[in-house]
């Protein structure tokens, strides 16, 4: 089944240019061919095409379904971006085919990226629900700097993975079904001593993530599946 993004489709419908320009050149898809949309707002919907040009498809709502929340609870990741950016795309296509709801990069001491375009990050999202049948777009900000972002207020629980010494417990012993979380992966090099401090003072619970020393996009993913699972 083809997915299809379009999310203005309830006052617009037509789809995007790359969206339509997919369905008639590359599919090869008709006037009368039924196609699947979904707005990323929590709706799919059954539609029929009704014009059909190179760059333009416009088409009929035949059905709309709204998609029922896959999971309890509300999860957003925090992450310093990895200086290699497969690794961050790698990790924006998985937790979305997992399921997290905010994905938000961190400006660290020890970040070796301090600058990230987000645009490709978006298309990697929009792709992911598509392939995954989400109906919902996880929801993306812009780079954040770290002491700024733990200041400003959450309603949920907060949670820092870091690797230095201390009283640590798993997320998966600790994260509770249906509760608001919000986890921070820091960078390669780990968040400084400094921030750790800082964001326990904000309220952030430190946790471990396993015995194994993780890589950044590993423990982002790892932390969003057991928090996913948890909410199932």
């Amino acid at each position: 089944m083809h997915v299809f993004y379009t999310p203005d489709i309830q006052s617009h419908t037509e789809l995007p240019e790359e969206e339509a320009v997919h369905a008639i050149r590359v599919l090869r898809l008709q006037t009368g061919d039924e196609v699947t949309l979904t707005d990323g707002k929590g709706n799919f919907y059954r539609a029929e095409i009704s014009t059909a040009t190179n760059k333009r498809c416009l088409v009929n709502i035949l059905e709309t379904t709204p998609q029922a929340p896959l999971w309890s609870g509300y999860l957003h990741i925090a992450m310093a971006p990895t200086k290699n950016m497969d690794r961050t795309e790698w990790f924006a296509e998985k937790a979305t085919e997992i399921g997290f709801d905010e994905l938000t990069f961190l400006n660290c001491r020890f970040s070796e990226r301090k600058i990230i375009k987000t645009e490709r990050i978006a298309k990697i999202l929009v792709s992911a629900i598509k392939q995954s049948l989400k109906a919902r777009l996880p929801r993306l900000n812009e780079m954040t700097d770290f002491n700024k972002f733990i200041s400003q207020s959450f309603n949920g629980r907060k949670f820092i993975a870091h690797c230095y010494e201390g009283e640590k417990p798993l997320l998966k012993d600790i994260v509770r079904k249906g509760e608001d979380a919000l986890v921070l992966i820091g960078p390669e090099g780990d968040f400084s001593e400094e921030e750790v401090k800082k964001a326990i003072e904000n309220g952030f619970e430190p946790i471990s993530l396993g015995r194994s020393r993780l890589r950044t996009e590993t423990a982002a993913l790892v932390a969003c599946h057991i928090v996913n699972l948890q909410n199932q």
